[in-house]
C-alpha cells in the first residue's frame, strides 16, 4: 500500500482539534462553514437560516477530517447547497465495477487529501473504502491519485488545484512553521509529495 513519508515525521502530529480550529479560522467567516468531529459517519450538511454549513468527520480521526475537507474544497457552490454534495455513495460491499466507479470519483478528492496529509506532516494511504474486496489491488488507484497530484501542481495544466485547497494547505503548513512567498514556491515544495 502506498504511504506518503514526509519530512515532518519527527515533529509532533497535528491533532483533529487543531485541524478543526484551522479549518474554522480559515473558512467559517467567508464560507459560513464549520468542521466538526465526533460523529459515527462523515457527512456534509448545507447551511440553514440558523446554522452554518457543517463538514462532519468521524470521531476524532485526523485522516477523516482531511478526507472530508478534500471533498468540501472541491465542491462547487451548487454542490454545497446539497446534503453530502448530492453525490451517491455505495456503502461497503461494492462489486468490482462499482469499486472502479467509486475510484473514478475519488481520484481528485484523494489527491487533495494526499496534499493535505503532506502539509499536516502525516502519512497518507489511499482509501478504497471497501472491505468486501480484501485482496483488491489498489495500485492502479494509487497511481491515478499520484498522477492527479502532479496534474494539479503543473502550472501548464488546465486542471487547477482548487483555491480553497491551496488556502487550507497554506494554513496547515503555516501551523507547522512553513511559509511560502508565492504559489510557485508552494507548488515546488508540494511536488515532493508525489
Amino acid at each position: 500500500m502506498f504511504l506518503l513519508q514526509s519530512e515532518f515525521q519527527e515533529v509532533k502530529s497535528i491533532s483533529s482539534a487543531s485541524v478543526q480550529s484551522l479549518f474554522n479560522d480559515t473558512f467559517s467567516n467567508e464560507f459560513n462553514t464549520v468542521l466538526e468531529g465526533g460523529f459515527d459517519e462523515p457527512l456534509y450538511l448545507p447551511a440553514t437560516l440558523n446554522s452554518p454549513a457543517k463538514v462532519l468527520f468521524r470521531d476524532d480521526y485526523v485522516s477523516s477530517a482531511l478526507h472530508e475537507i478534500s471533498h468540501w474544497v472541491i465542491a462547487g457552490e451548487a454542490r454545497r447547497l446539497c446534503e453530502d454534495y448530492g453525490y451517491w455513495y455505495e456503502t461497503d460491499g461494492r462489486d468490482l465495477l462499482q469499486q472502479k466507479s467509486f475510484e473514478e470519483v475519488e481520484v481528485k478528492p484523494q489527491s487533495i487529501e494526499l496534499l493535505l496529509h503532506f502539509a499536516a506532516g502525516l502519512k497518507f494511504r489511499v482509501s478504497v473504502d471497501n472491505l468486501a474486496l480484501p485482496d483488491y489491488d489498489a495500485t492502479p488507484f494509487e497511481l491515478a491519485v499520484k498522477k492527479q497530484v502532479r496534474c494539479f501542481l503543473d502550472e501548464d495544466s488546465k486542471d487547477e488545484l482548487p483555491i480553497r485547497a491551496i488556502s487550507f494547505i497554506r494554513s496547515l503548513l503555516e501551523y507547522r512553521g512553513k511559509r511560502f512567498k508565492n504559489l510557485s514556491d508552494l507548488f515546488q515544495y508540494l511536488e515532493t509529495a508525489s
